[in-house]
């Protein structure tokens, strides 16, 4: 398979921090892919992501997507990428279409075509009689689907994901699932992170684990578990390579 994402020795330290938060990261990751990094609290995850994201840069190193480098295509490397952040990336005073229609104008999708785009998501995510509602009286759920929907309007060719579930209801659990296989199958490269450690498991084709900013194991979840002697599942692995040591972070 063609490597679609190479990552070459990736380093992140933050001006106040005494250690790395992405230490020497090298990964290649396929077009077909839906690539889980997973690890604790503190591991890495959501820098790792924030920087192939776009949003932050890295302290050295290097990374490709679809043949596109931040320094020399930063603008056409953010026309691919699809963002899903855990905070909710949505405006509460402002109905789901009209947030919509704010964040795909910001890739430049034309009225009909976005408007169009709007619609088809709005029902396969089955929000479409709440189009017109304000965002903050959406459920969690709601407000994760729609949040989903502004990250995927423009059909990125890769879209990141941080913790897409993150306390919703089972029904909304299994719309974004089903909403993002469907996407994968139509093109779109995923790069996840998640502690739902069962879900990870069933969704995702490959897995890098990281802790303190380094990768531990990478594999597909099948590969992962027979590596692990006793392993049963996933869980079993993460414990076996991370520990049982409690990752509690304070702000």
């Amino acid at each position: 398979m063609e490597d679609f994402i190479e990552i070459k020795n990736l380093y992140k330290k933050y001006k106040t921090a005494e250690d790395f938060s992405v230490n020497d990261i090298s990964l290649n990751i396929a077009k077909n892919e839906i690539y889980g990094i997973l690890g604790p609290n503190g591991a890495g995850k959501t820098t790792l992501i924030s920087i192939l994201s776009g949003l932050i840069k890295p302290t050295s190193g290097q990374f490709t997507i679809d043949g596109l480098s931040p320094q020399k295509n930063g603008f056409k490397l953010r026309q691919i990428i699809g963002i899903v952040p855990q905070e909710y990336a949505l405006y509460p005073t402002l109905t789901a279409r009209e947030n919509l229609m704010f964040f795909g104008s910001l890739y430049g999708l034309g009225h009909k075509k976005l408007k169009t785009a709007i619609d088809e998501s709005l029902e396969i995510m089955g929000l479409s009689k709440f189009g017109d509602k304000k965002v903050e009286q959406f459920s969690g759920g709601m407000k994760r689907r729609c949040n989903l929907i502004a990250g995927t309007l423009h059909n990125p060719k890769v879209l990141f994901l941080d913790e897409p579930t993150v306390g919703v209801d089972v029904q909304s659990k299994k719309a974004i699932i089903d909403h993002l296989l469907e996407l994968n199958k139509k093109g779109t490269c995923i790069i996840y992170t998640s502690h739902h450690l069962s879900e990870a498991e069933e969704f995702c084709t490959k897995i890098a684990i990281i802790d303190h900013g380094k990768i531990h194991a990478v594999g597909t979840p099948e590969e992962l578990v027979n590596r692990v002697s006793n392993a049963e599942n996933l869980e079993d692995v993460f414990i076996s390579l991370t520990g049982k040591e409690l990752r509690d972070v304070v702000v």
